[in-house]
C-alpha cells in the first residue's frame, strides 16, 4: 500500500439512524457540528445516517420498503413511458 494516503485523523462520532433511532460509537473522519452525550458522559459529534445495519432489509431479516424522499416516485416519474 502507498504511504500517507490515508488520513490519520481518526476521531470517535456517533452514528445515529434516522429511521429508528438507533445509535452507536465508532470512528470516522466525517465532520458534524452536531453533538450528543454518550453513555459514558461524554459528548460525541453526531453523524446521521438515512440507513445502516440496524434498519436495512438484508440485515433484519424482514422485507420493509425503504422509501426516502420520494425516490421511488422520482424512479418512475423518470422512467415512465411516455
Amino acid at each position: 500500500m502507498k504511504q500517507g494516503i490515508h488520513p490519520a485523523a481518526y476521531k470517535f462520532v456517533v452514528f445515529k439512524d434516522m429511521s429508528n433511532g438507533e445509535t452507536f460509537l465508532g470512528k470516522s473522519t466525517a465532520h458534524s457540528k452536531e453533538t450528543i452525550t454518550w453513555e459514558d458522559g461524554k459528548e460525541y459529534p453526531v453523524i446521521k445516517l438515512e440507513i445502516s445495519n440496524t434498519s436495512h432489509p438484508f440485515f433484519t431479516g424482514k422485507n420493509v420498503l425503504v422509501d426516502t424522499a420520494g425516490r421511488i416516485d422520482k424512479f418512475k416519474k423518470k422512467y415512465a413511458k411516455k
